[in-house]
């Protein structure tokens, strides 16, 4: 788990709260109330924030009481076709099973490697079946990921599912001051409102659109305006005509 993403640090608005409640009724009911608890979002939009985040807080309040994995589906996949050449499959089972919560990210990744999906399958339910809980990541709700097993989709979906919708305007513009307040870093209100304007995307583009503009600040030597805000977006993202 990153210790940086955090639930206070977790900016929520409209296109999230749903995700976030459901986050919420999870750390406070572990294995019961949502499980699996299945987010799915576009790129970019805070998924992988808000899970390691629900992990972070749920180490910090139960300490080791609960034993928290966090892994990407890559990773998973890598272990996997590790185990398998070694003939180690044992392995996977003493790291994934003897836990108490599991966090998968971007499980889409998953679909269409078949002896990934038959562990994770087993190791779902493995922990499903002793109260464990299950956090899963998808670009995409379970009935949209192709090729993916069927008696998966159908374990997901018997779960919370909530999306995470791109940034509105109020949550650009929120996440914006907090990331300036972090960084003890000030911009004009007006050079705020015209990023949250131009950047159409996810979150993580917004910042790296603030990064940018404090760069040619800081290290340029120059004043921001709302112009000159434009101008710096132009340079890396294709606004709709």
């Amino acid at each position: 788990l990153n210790p940086h993403h955090t639930l206070n640090s977790f900016i929520v608005g409209s296109p999230n709260e749903m995700a976030y409640a459901a986050a919420m009724g999870v750390l406070k009911d572990i294995g019961r109330k949502y499980n699996p608890l299945f987010i799915y979002g576009g790129v970019g939009v805070g998924k992988t924030h808000l899970i390691q985040g629900l992990g972070n807080e749920m180490v910090k309040l139960y300490h080791n009481k609960v034993r928290v994995r966090y892994v990407t589906s890559e990773k998973f996949t890598n272990e996997v076709i590790w185990a398998m050449k070694n003939k180690r499959m044992e392995t996977i089972k003493d790291k994934y099973r003897l836990i108490d919560v599991l966090m998968i990210d971007d499980i889409q990744f998953i679909a269409g490697k078949a002896r990934t999906e038959e562990e994770f399958f087993h190791t779902f339910n493995a922990l499903y079946e002793t109260g464990k809980q299950i956090v899963i990541s998808s670009d995409r709700s379970p009935r949209f990921i192709p090729i993916l097993e069927e008696r998966l989709r159908s374990r997901f979906e018997g779960g919370m599912i909530v999306d995470i919708g791109y940034p509105d305007f109020e949550l650009k513009t929120a996440v914006l001051k907090a990331k300036l307040l972090e960084k003890g870093a000030e911009l004009q209100d007006e050079v705020i409102i015209e990023i949250s304007h131009k950047v159409k995307k996810g979150l993580r583009e917004l910042e790296g659109i603030l990064n940018r503009i404090l760069f040619y600040k800081e290290v340029k030597n120059l004043v921001i305006t709302p112009k000159l805000a434009e101008h710096i977006i132009a340079e890396v993202v294709k606004t709709p005509q």
